[in-house]
């Protein structure tokens, strides 16, 4: 299998707030791992990742792909949002530069940026 398109990191590490209770993160993975199993065509790769820096916003991701911006997302929930964040992640992949007009995204991801992060090589225009 070739290289998917974005990539989409999701913290499994942060606790919610029951210290004893499954990991948000994990299960926001493992939701949207099935359903992104169950799309015919969706170039997103799922990845675990063991922690974001975000500990106060538990559930986040950041989506990411070659030359552009990466956003980092938090305060998402694994049983309401799996489809914003699949949504979002296919809608990301369609843009030239990673960038969704806010207008675009999910009130999700409206209330959820965490940050924006230029791609690796940015310049800004006219330097």
């Amino acid at each position: 299998m070739g290289h998917a398109a974005v990539t989409v990191f999701i913290c499994i590490t942060c606790r919610g707030e029951a210290a004893d209770a499954e990991r948000p993160g994990a299960l926001l993975f493992d939701a949207v791992s099935a359903g992104v199993r169950d799309r015919a065509a969706c170039d997103l790769a799922i990845t675990p990742v063991e922690c974001l820096s975000v500990c106060k916003r538990p559930c986040t991701l950041a989506l990411a792909a070659t030359g552009k911006w990466t956003y980092v997302i938090g305060g998402l929930d694994h049983q309401t949002h799996v489809e914003d964040v699949i949504a979002t992640a296919m809608r990301y992949g369609a843009t030239t530069n990673g960038i969704i007009p806010w207008r675009e995204r999910p009130q999700s991801f409206r209330k959820g940026v965490i940050s924006r992060i230029p791609p690796l090589g940015f310049s800004p225009e006219g330097s």
